[in-house]
């Protein structure tokens, strides 16, 4: 065996560190914290709903008052925030449902802000889930996405939201501009207390299958590629999140996480913004799936998963695990 030789001329032995678990731990360079967790909510409207979700085991569909419920027992374990998604009672083609102020996501907002004040509320911002056709952004008369008439309805939803007492909105849409449209439109409306979480880099992704049967945002015709970010293209999402930087993003979310964790890393390079890493769905499916089958141990690859996020350079981790994960780091 050849050994590495030191300046003292003795030799490496980098196995010394590794001989029991307290030493392990001692040296780690990577640790998860319970308050950099984001737990993901769908929110439908109704009272006393908490309906399975057959795509993502282990979450639910949930009225605004469960929702407050969770997100307090999520408080409880130590987990920092909640992302949340609205089911609307009812879509159409401008996503006017978002804009109300009595719907699922404000009423949730202002059920969480009384019942868990230590709790972040963070409430994703996009039209795909209040559209009848599924896409992120209103569309012309030839079908298209109309990139500049989309920005003012999502500024709206911002403020609603904010208005509700959400401290971050989350613009997932991917439209051009539209971080400094809500950033203007919050500011002029006295909300300049409000963050912009924003989803810089969204790649057109397989891994968002289970989401869309959780949000029912499945587009009705075509995909979204002509507005979320090629997988293959590194730098474009780099440009991306400078570009949302400099309208004003004050936190940035880069997704799937697992499948960029080399675009998180440059990002740390290039930005002093807060970086989430976001496990999306086919992330947690998959795991779930092997799992099931005996094929990998659950916890062990839930854990190092959300490690490799943060030695890629993550701050923040949305996941559909973060109960699960604060547990096991209390040691319960």
């Amino acid at each position: 065996m050849e050994l590495v030789a030191q300046s003292t001329g003795e030799f490496w032995r980098s196995r010394r560190l590794r001989q029991r678990p307290a030493l392990r731990r001692l040296v780690q360079e990577v640790r998860l914290d319970r308050r950099g967790l984001i737990k993901p909510l769908f929110v439908r409207p109704g009272v006393g709903i908490r309906q399975p979700i057959s795509s993502l085991p282990g979450q639910f569909h949930l009225s605004p008052d469960q929702a407050a419920d969770q997100a307090l027992r999520l408080a409880e374990l130590g987990v920092g925030a909640v992302l949340l998604f609205g089911l609307p009672a009812t879509k159409d083609p401008l996503g006017g449902s978002g804009l109300d102020a009595k719907g699922p996501v404000p009423e949730a907002v202002r059920l969480i802000r009384r019942r868990s004040p230590q709790t972040v509320v963070i409430t994703d911002v996009c039209l795909c889930e209040y559209t009848d056709h599924g896409h992120c952004g209103l569309l012309d008369g030839d079908g298209r996405i109309d990139n500049d008439r989309t920005l003012k309805q999502l500024a709206k939803m911002a403020e609603v939201h904010a208005e509700a007492g959400a401290e971050i909105v989350a613009p997932s849409d991917m439209m051009d501009g539209r971080v400094l449209a809500i950033r203007r439109h919050l500011d002029q409306s006295g909300l300049t207390d409000t963050a912009i979480m924003s989803y810089a880099a969204k790649h057109a992704s397989a891994f968002y299958g289970p989401f869309r049967e959780a949000a029912q945002s499945t587009p009705a015709f075509g995909d979204r590629r002509s507005y979320q970010l090629d997988p293959a293209n590194g730098k474009e999402a780099m440009r991306e999140i400078l570009a949302d930087q400099q309208e004003g993003a004050d936190l940035i979310i880069i997704k799937p996480a697992l499948s960029a964790l080399d675009l998180i890393a440059e990002a740390r390079r290039l930005t002093l913004l807060p970086i989430a890493a976001y496990q999306v769905s086919g992330e947690a499916a998959m795991i779930e799936a092997a799992a099931e089958r005996g094929w990998l141990d659950r916890k062990d690859a839930i854990l190092e998963s959300l490690t490799a996020m943060r030695r890629a350079g993550a701050d923040l981790i949305i996941t559909y695990f973060a109960d699960e994960v604060a547990r096991w780091l209390e040691g319960r």
